[in-house]
């Protein structure tokens, strides 16, 4: 199964016996989604969402000799958008994450190709003024 993040694309195995919902391996969680599973719940980064006893025992899950997480589900209490065509999952940005990039002005880092083939990242661009223009066709 593949997952599809705004920075990512991970090839991952897939949970057998329930094909419905993004169960994704806990030792492949953060390749594929940037969450980890800590004690404290499930983090990215600073942002950590505490797991209920009932969420955990509905979402952590052994099948397969392998250890899941129901991300599907968790992603449905923190509201990020998800959508599924075959065997591709597509996951929307996360919400707490946007709010806080709104919230302190700053643009996300990102890379894109000059006109002259270089790699230019935001991030290079660090103490300087930068106007950033974006535009869609829609």
């Amino acid at each position: 199964m593949i997952v599809l993040t705004s920075d990512s694309s991970s090839d991952i195995a897939q949970r057998s016996d329930d094909t419905d919902s993004l169960w994704v391996r806990v030792d492949q969680l953060e390749q594929a989604t940037g969450w980890q599973l800590k004690p404290e719940g499930v983090c990215l980064g600073e942002i950590c969402v505490p797991l209920f006893e009932p969420e955990r025992e509905a979402w952590i899950a052994d099948a397969d000799d392998r250890v899941w997480f129901c991300y599907s589900a968790f992603a449905d209490k923190i509201g990020q958008k998800h959508v599924r065509d075959g065997d591709v999952w597509s996951l929307g940005s996360v919400p707490e994450v946007r709010r806080i990039g709104l919230e302190s002005g700053l643009a996300p880092d990102f890379e894109m190709t000059d006109r002259n083939g270089d790699t230019v990242r935001l991030s290079d661009l660090r103490g300087h003024k930068v106007v950033l223009f974006t535009w869609a066709s829609w």
